[in-house]
């Protein structure tokens, strides 16, 4: 229930996030906001490591797959996205339309048991909510 709870508050966070970028990019650019979050978020995170918040396991570094470093380049792809459809289509339209597409993801990561992860099978069911999904998100955009 904790982990729910982290999610929903996450949630919370990331609509005030997609909020703030997005003024920040409408006053110096996409590419510019972009950096700048991330320049932002990259001193939070070491100021964080230099307080030892959360557990470090530097030696393990080597030990991690290639493919694992490419969320820091979807990180910069996610951002940029996101302040680009909250300016065209705003806060809910956008953010409606941002889990429809990461609940999709999601569902075919469990379904193929994806970058290590255990497999849990779509069903019927999954299909449905994420169609309601998308049914909701089209909603919103129409005014």
């Amino acid at each position: 229930m904790l982990a729910l709870l982290a999610a929903a508050v996450s949630g919370v966070a990331m609509a005030i996030q997609g909020s703030l970028n997005t003024a920040l990019s409408k006053k110096i650019g996409l590419v510019p906001g972009t950096f700048i979050v991330h320049l932002v978020g990259t001193g939070f995170a070491l100021v964080l490591l230099l307080f030892g918040v959360g557990k470090s396991q530097w030696e393990m570094l080597k030990q991690v797959p290639w493919y694992n470093f490419i969320g820091g380049i979807l990180g910069v792809g996610i951002v940029y996205g996101v302040m680009v459809s909250i300016e065209k289509t705003g806060v809910a339209a956008a953010t409606t339309a941002i889990i429809v597409g990461q609940v999709s993801m999601a569902a075919l990561v469990d379904h193929l048991g994806l970058f290590g992860l255990e497999p849990i099978p779509f069903n019927w069911w999954k299909g449905i909510g994420i169609g309601l999904m998308a049914v909701s998100a089209w909603l919103l955009l129409h005014r």
